[in-house]
């Protein structure tokens, strides 16, 4: 009887063995049977751009006001100084209400609503003159200040795009961020030069169009002293020698800059160690129609491995329209021997652009968005995202500061 219990036993474990093993077998099958579209699947694109996302917290409008003997507005740059917690913001008056000038600003966010923080208040601390080499506040019509980011050194950036036709010259410089005081600049390649033959401007940058855009690697923010930072300037608009009505877009171009980080104290070093590293072409997006002023007016770096934003403005008889779009630079091509972009570009690769927000979707009224930079990080740990508006010193214009969640940036 123990014999035939132990036969029975062993007959059970070997069936339910083998309806294990058949179980697996099939399960295997079904796992190697399942069609590829039920794996995840990551395009070129998604593998070329961040999963970036923007959320809309408010608009906030400065006051028209007077500040210690200064007309406030032209507001055309912005950065973020995360040890201060303060912002700085370029107006690109020409010197004609006041001298070339920066302002430091508070701002102060409304946080009774955690998930969706406002702008309460923004508060003007103090305004600093740009002096130039001498030390001398700038004259009337010899600047007109665009782009500004602050470097790991703890001083100003700032780009002066040029006006041609009243030959204020475009610059590249580094002012003190305490004085003001201009410390070095950096060469600026022959083909942006305005050269004209006859009555025909036929290279380098034109009237109004030239360095609006500049920004800093922000894999530099916070370190002092020895490493070198990378820069990025980039044009409103095309040089004079890449104008092509064929090509369907226009082609400005974008300059990569890597610079010695080492402290200058004096204005006598004016020329510091530094690397033209690459020049791209920056495609911009066709202008809507009936279109009056078109142009690239901010440059965001996001990281070290080549993202940014960019913020495209154009202006017509609808008032203002305003895209963000996410950049790409890596696989562009280095269009530095290019001395033209007009025709057909055989080999060039462009910058990649991503559409990330048409601000027209926002439901409120645009003004003139000319700066940009990544803010206070946000109750949630989200960081935060400004643009100001430049208000031409125009009446019927304001000074506007939008706030946005930025998710999707590491």
């Amino acid at each position: 009887m123990g014999n035939w219990l132990q036969s029975i036993n062993h007959w059970l474990r070997g069936a339910l063995l083998s309806l294990g093993m058949i179980a697996i077998a099939g399960g295997l099958i079904a796992v190697c049977s399942l069609p590829a579209l039920a794996l995840p699947r990551i395009t070129a694109e998604q593998r070329l751009f961040l999963p970036l996302s923007l959320e809309f917290l408010g608009a906030y409008e400065l006051p028209t006001q007077e500040f210690e003997q200064t007309r406030v507005g032209g507001l055309s740059a912005l950065a973020y100084d995360r040890q201060r917690d303060r912002f700085y913001a370029l107006s690109d008056d020409r010197s004609e209400f006041a001298p070339a000038r920066f302002y430091t600003l508070q701002l102060q966010l409304n946080q009774r609503d955690s998930e969706r923080p406002e702008i309460q208040q923004i508060a003007i601390e103090s305004v600093t003159l740009l002096k130039d080499e001498t030390g001398q506040t700038f004259a009337r019509g010899t600047v007109d200040p665009e782009g500004m980011a602050l470097s790991p050194v703890r001083s100003l950036w700032i780009s002066s795009e040029g006006v041609t036709r009243a030959n204020i010259p475009a610059f590249i410089k580094e002012f003190d961020l305490q004085t003001g005081q201009a410390l070095r600049d950096l060469p600026i390649p022959e083909h942006y030069q305005p050269l004209r033959e006859e009555s025909q401007q036929v290279r380098g940058i034109r009237d109004n169009l030239g360095f609006e855009a500049l920004t800093i690697n922000p894999g530099s923010y916070g370190t002092i002293g020895l490493e070198p930072f990378r820069l990025f300037v980039a044009t409103e608009a095309a040089l004079a020698q890449d104008l092509d009505a064929t090509a369907g877009e226009t082609r400005n171009r974008l300059l990569h800059y890597m610079i010695d980080a080492g402290q200058i104290t004096s204005p006598l070093r004016r020329t510091p160690s530094t690397l033209v590293v690459s020049e791209h072409l920056y495609p911009l997006a066709p202008p809507p129609a009936q279109t009056i002023a078109h142009g690239l007016t901010a440059l965001l770096a996001l990281d070290q491995g080549g993202h940014f934003l960019g913020l495209e403005r154009s202006f017509g008889v609808d008032g203002f329209t305003v895209r963000l779009f996410q950049l790409a630079t890596g696989g562009a091509s280095d269009i530095r021997d290019r001395p033209s972009l007009q025709g057909e570009l055989r080999g060039v690769a462009p910058i990649r652009k991503q559409l990330l927000l048409d601000l027209a979707t926002l439901g409120i009224r645009l003004d003139n968005l000319e700066g940009m930079t990544l803010g206070p990080q946000l109750p949630d740990g989200s960081p935060s995202l400004v643009l100001v508006s430049d208000d031409n010193f125009r009446s019927e214009q304001v000074t506007q500061f939008l706030l946005f969640r930025l998710k999707g940036l590491k």
